[in-house]
């Protein structure tokens, strides 16, 4: 078992995930001015700042469903070392989840980004989300990350690995960086 400071190797792939979707993040937002930032394609699509505050959207629903799920196989003692074996329903979902998308989903009414707010509000949050993701990985440390399990805050009924659940998160951020990279790529983008 990893010591009190070192991640799995399974936990630090995912660490180095979520880091470098912060850095991606930060590299989009940075270069944005606030008017491309609103900018949407059309009145029913998504701007940037709507794309980054679904992400926001989804983690506020997520963590706690994470924390559930630790603090579960805590309780049951689901330990392990490694490396963990997945299930085929949460390797389908993260496929599925990966950029480019494969299959369209409208986000879930509760998962809608805000009407307005302002930039600085949505990349804050969106910062201390990821520092939040990374801080789970660290309690899922040590425990068996393919059969401890967690819920979906959409769908009662669907429960995946709990290492399914982070990578699953992981492959949403990226699939909405994708779509944030092609919103800046449209010709009608303000330059």
């Amino acid at each position: 078992m990893p010591g009190p400071l070192a991640l799995t190797p399974e936990l630090e792939d995912l660490r180095h995930q979520f880091d470098a979707i912060t850095s991606a993040i930060e590299n989009i937002t940075g270069a944005l001015r606030d008017d491309q930032f609103a900018w949407q394609p059309a009145p029913d699509l998504w701007s940037i700042g709507h794309a980054l505050d679904h992400l926001n959207a989804t983690a506020r629903h997520y963590l706690p469903v994470l924390d559930e799920g630790i603090s579960e196989a805590i309780r049951r003692g689901i330990y392990g070392e490694g490396p963990f074996k997945y299930a085929r329903l949460g390797r389908l979902l993260v496929y599925l989840y990966e950029p480019p998308p494969r299959i369209r989903v409208k986000a879930p009414a509760k998962m809608h980004p805000a009407a307005v707010r302002p930039r600085h509000e949505i990349v804050a949050a969106l910062r201390a989300y990821q520092v939040q993701f990374v801080d789970r990985l660290r309690q899922a440390n040590g425990l068996d990350l393919g059969r401890a399990r967690v819920g979906s805050p959409i769908h009662k009924w669907l429960r995946v690995s709990l290492g399914s659940g982070f990578t699953l998160m992981a492959a949403h951020e990226r699939r909405h960086l994708w779509q944030v990279q092609r919103i800046t790529e449209m010709p009608a983008f303000p330059r």
